[in-house]
């Protein structure tokens, strides 16, 4: 069972706003990601440090269980919260994010016993689309928090890692934009562009019974 997790604790720095709640085509980003995933999990999550912002969604909402780590407190919070032995994680500044990627990963964590699997692109693994095993995970995360580590790969030699090639991720999501998170307000304009004349079939992606 998966756990969905939508991961909107960042600061938003370079955009000057809260870019989950910024308008993507007419709706807040957070809700066009979390629509999208939602379908996936037998629970789902989002991390964010303003829920106050976020009642309209009417999702549970949870912040840092260990606030200012960066990213892999995002993680760590995550696998703490979650009820299912799987945790899908997204980022929700990344608008074309792959519900058929998420669930490929799933398959993959459930045939080889990893403990995480992460897609990839040329320029390196994607550990805020991925797919972890809450057990195993839980503890080095925990582990690579407490050494003052915050990368989110800083724990991965500690565990099991499958890490899909540039190859085989293309081969599940071939949306040359998959992995691009938006950190400007001229890229989320592109982005939105690019949205309205892209037919995204991971949109209308629903879990398979697996029942």
């Amino acid at each position: 069972m998966l756990s969905m997790i939508i991961q909107s604790g960042g600061k938003s720095t370079r955009m000057g706003e809260d870019k989950a709640l910024r308008d993507f085509n007419g709706r807040p980003l957070i809700k066009h990601i979390h629509e999208k995933f939602s379908p996936l999990g037998d629970e789902v999550w989002v991390i964010t440090n303003n829920p106050e912002d976020y009642q309209f969604l009417g999702a549970p909402l949870h912040t840092d269980v260990i606030p200012n780590r960066g990213a892999l407190g995002g993680l760590y919070t995550a696998l703490k919260i979650s009820s299912h032995p799987h945790v899908g994680l997204v980022a929700c500044d990344m608008p074309f994010a792959s519900p058929t990627l998420t669930l490929h990963l799933e398959g993959v964590l459930q045939e080889t016993g990893a403990d995480a699997v992460l897609p990839s692109t040329e320029g390196g693994p994607e550990p805020l689309h991925a797919v972890y095993r809450r057990q195993t995970c839980l503890p080095l995360v925990k582990e690579a928090l407490e050494r003052d580590q915050w990368r989110m790969v800083s724990w991965h030699d500690q565990g099991d890692v499958r890490i899909l090639s540039p190859t085989e991720t293309g081969q599940i999501t071939s949306n040359e934009y998959t992995f691009w998170n938006l950190n400007t307000p001229e890229e989320f304009r592109k982005a939105a562009a690019i949205a309205k004349n892209l037919k995204d079939p991971s949109d209308h992606v629903h879990r398979k019974n697996q029942g």
